[in-house]
């Protein structure tokens, strides 16, 4: 996988419309295992429970990572709260076991969700395939959390297969969404504040999930304030504002179409096609409704 990736063929052209629509189409197949109750409770095996699944688990496959490491991939948590939930992760557990109970959580919430019907269909094999295959075109260089990831054994179950290459898809999205916000000038906060400003989540529950107090949500407010970014009252963006974020959402498209470019849009629109009604169906099973660690 790595030299596959490092190899890969650079981006020739732009198609953030495909970019986006694979993103959407992919993430619920990722995004369940935030939410698992299933993983909460492999990682409490292992002794590591609450924000420190969430940290350590994402994070188990750069290694046994410090703290600060977590603060920059991550990059939108308070770092005190980055600090208290790593403080004994290693200590407590190995990355490697940390890599294997998500695993292991993954595949038992996928069982169960699909069933066996969709579990043996060549559908999944096919999906799995083409979705690796995406993942390989995409390049390490400045990619952190898609490099440790991508650094992982594959598993060879077909929907574990897909679960694996999905969850690099993401982490290279994300690794170039991050690369956006600080070109745009954005810190960990003022990023959040503009996302909630942006009407797409309530900012209420940014802050909370990522652990900002008070105080420095307020200041990050009146960073961007005096920038012209957002209203008053912080909770709208202003016509500057909202060219910021669409300039952010844009480049973060742009820099995600390596592996869409290398797929081709006819083998693309077959993965979204294949895995479209399995992220539904995850979806549907309530898993989101959870709250998350």
């Amino acid at each position: 996988m790595t030299d596959a990736a490092s190899a890969a063929p650079r981006p020739t052209a732009v198609d953030p419309v495909l970019a986006r629509k694979m993103w959407r189409t992919l993430e619920p197949y990722h995004g369940f295992i935030y939410f698992s109750p299933t993983a909460a409770a492999a990682y409490a095996e292992l002794g590591i429970t609450g924000r420190s699944g969430y940290f350590g688990s994402r994070a188990a496959p750069l290694g046994a990572v410090t703290a600060p490491v977590v603060v920059a991939t991550f990059f939108n948590f308070d770092p005190a709260v980055v600090e208290a939930a790593m403080a004994e992760v290693w200590t407590t557990t190995t990355p490697d076991a940390l890599v294997a109970a998500r695993f292991a959580a993954a595949d038992q919430d996928l069982r169960e969700v699909l069933g066996s019907d969709v579990l043996d269909s060549p559908e999944l094999a096919e999906a799995a395939a083409l979705a690796a295959d995406a993942a390989a075109a995409c390049p390490l260089e400045g990619r952190p959390l898609f490099a440790g990831h991508a650094g992982l054994v594959p598993p060879t179950e077909p929907h574990l297969a897909l679960w694996h290459a999905v969850s690099m898809l993401r982490e290279f999205r994300g690794d170039g969404h991050l690369a956006a916000l600080l070109t745009e000038g954005f810190d960990a906060l003022e990023a959040l504040v503009t996302h909630g400003a942006a009407g797409d989540v309530p900012a209420a529950v940014l802050q909370a999930t990522r652990g900002w107090s008070d105080e420095a949500w307020a200041a990050a407010v009146d960073r961007l304030r005096g920038r012209g970014l957002v209203e008053a009252d912080g909770d709208e963006l202003t016509a500057a504002g909202r060219a910021a974020r669409d300039r952010v959402e844009a480049r973060t498209d742009e820099l995600a179409q390596a592996p869409w470019l290398a797929l081709g849009a006819e083998r693309a629109d077959r993965l979204r096609e294949l895995v479209r009604p399995w992220s539904r169906a995850i979806v549907a099973s309530g898993i989101f409704l959870t709250p998350p660690a």
